[in-house]
């Protein structure tokens, strides 16, 4: 069987929003994001209330692209081997044997990152920047490709750990999940009164429409996509600029640079271009830069949101011709 071309991984990975809708309407943005960060190796928080369907998604995606999917419901008592494994003494052979964790998956699910103490949360953070486990002073590599998916709950805070700024530089993107529009509602109970299963994607009709060979594909492709001086320029001129916003305590870091500048890259192939231009930079600012931000107090009691302050700068930043 030949290499999939660049074209047909497209086509593939296009299908995946077409396939993901027989499970999940009407959230095409948490989609398409998802699909980027698989294109960038990177990492996506999403957040939502509870209800809205963020399981389901990653599921979904999973089963339409054929890769392994696991998932953790993080609680206070988690303990870091509960997510990357540990050892364990075998008494017929009087030896000690390594007991893979639920992190050696292609896509982690992490439930409520925010419920459980920041030393659990840095080691699923060092699988995420490493993709690799250390146990016992033996690194074991996570299987390619490797996607964690973090959920939190934007309204709850009660018994909560808060992700710091460092921590959540590590994630490509913030991905929002609202809820659905009435007529999205009534679509959800019109499938469920039907008969839908959320438990049961088979029988809903999701099957594989992209491979791991098309995600390889896409990748190389992805590498290959030009970005000129002016685009490149573009990026730390909009990023910048977040340092001097007078909302802000923390601006964006040039690590929050190079994240806008894949996500772009990725973006522009995805729509059918091997260059990138201004818009395909706009269109991932706000899920890219959004949580590596930090308000200053007396702009969060004005109201002012990490979102208004972005969609400001791209507004003020000169766009190259």
């Amino acid at each position: 069987m030949s290499a999939p071309t660049s074209d047909s991984a497209r086509t593939s990975l296009e299908a995946l929003r077409t396939e993901i809708a027989k499970a999940v309407v009407g959230q095409d943005p948490a989609v398409t994001g998802l699909v980027v960060a698989l294109l960038c190796r990177g990492h996506v928080l999403l957040e939502g209330v509870p209800g809205v369907a963020k399981t389901l998604l990653v599921r979904a995606l999973a089963a339409s692209l054929e890769l392994d999917t696991k998932r953790v419901q993080f609680t206070p008592d988690l303990m870091p081997s509960d997510i990357t494994g540990s050892l364990i003494y075998d008494a017929r052979t009087s030896e000690f044997s390594f007991q893979p964790g639920p992190v050696f998956t292609n896509l982690l699910l992490a439930d409520e990152i925010n419920r459980t103490p920041p030393k659990t949360q840095a080691s699923l953070l060092e699988a995420m920047e490493e993709r690799q486990v250390s146990v016992d002073g033996t690194p074991r590599p996570l299987p390619d490709p490797f996607l964690v998916v973090a959920t939190q709950n934007p309204v709850e805070y009660e018994g909560t750990y808060p992700l710091p700024e460092a921590q959540l530089d590590r994630f490509l993107l913030k991905l929002t999940m609202p809820l659905p529009s009435r007529q999205d509602e009534i679509d959800v109970l019109s499938r469920h009164a039907e008969g839908f299963n959320p438990r049961d994607l088979q029988a809903a009709g999701l099957r594989p429409v992209a491979s791991p060979n098309d995600l390889a594909a896409a990748r190389a492709a992805v590498a290959k996509t030009s970005v000129s001086p002016d685009i490149a320029g573009y990026v730390v001129d909009i990023c910048r600029a977040t340092r001097q916003s007078p909302s802000l305590s923390l601006g964006v870091s040039p690590r929050g640079a190079t994240a806008l500048l894949a996500t772009a890259r990725a973006w522009a192939w995805l729509t059918g271009r091997d260059y990138v231009i201004p818009d395909d930079v706009k269109a991932l600012a706000l899920p890219t830069l959004r949580h590596r931000i930090q308000l200053r107090p007396e702009a969060e009691m004005e109201g002012v949101t990490p979102d208004s302050v972005i969609t400001a700068v791209l507004a003020n930043v000169p766009v190259p011709r």
